[in-house]
């Protein structure tokens, strides 16, 4: 998957808003204010997602390019090595698990601005 491919997969989510409050080479994606996603944007480098905290030592141990959450809560997110070790399908199902993660901690109200189309 390209860096292109990539930030069109995340902008894809409704209510998605990317920023880069850390400078060019860290795209931040958020939904209703929360962040989801930190995406280098070049070719090769790295994303770090919200996951679940089983879903998360379930991954690392299956895929040696992901690892506990650089920077961020070791728990709640991991950062994956963008360098094809991962599958293109299964950093999709990441992504959209990062999503649904936050948008599940918003309120309901909020939660119907966000809901994907299945």
């Amino acid at each position: 998957m390209t860096p292109g491919e990539r930030s069109d997969l995340v902008n894809t989510l409704p209510g998605t808003t990317e920023e880069q409050p850390f400078g060019p080479d860290v795209d931040v994606f958020e939904v209703g204010g929360k962040i989801f996603a930190l995406l280098s944007p070049g070719a090769s480098g790295s994303a770090s997602l919200k996951c679940d905290p089983q879903w998360a030592i379930d991954q690392s141990g299956r895929y040696g390019a992901v690892t506990p959450g650089y920077h961020l809560s070791n728990r709640h997110w991991n950062t994956v090595m963008l360098d094809g070790r991962v599958p293109d399908q299964m950093l999709e199902s990441m992504v959209v698990h990062s999503y649904d993660r936050v948008v599940a901690g918003r309120l309901q109200a909020l939660r119907r601005r966000w809901v994907r189309p299945i």
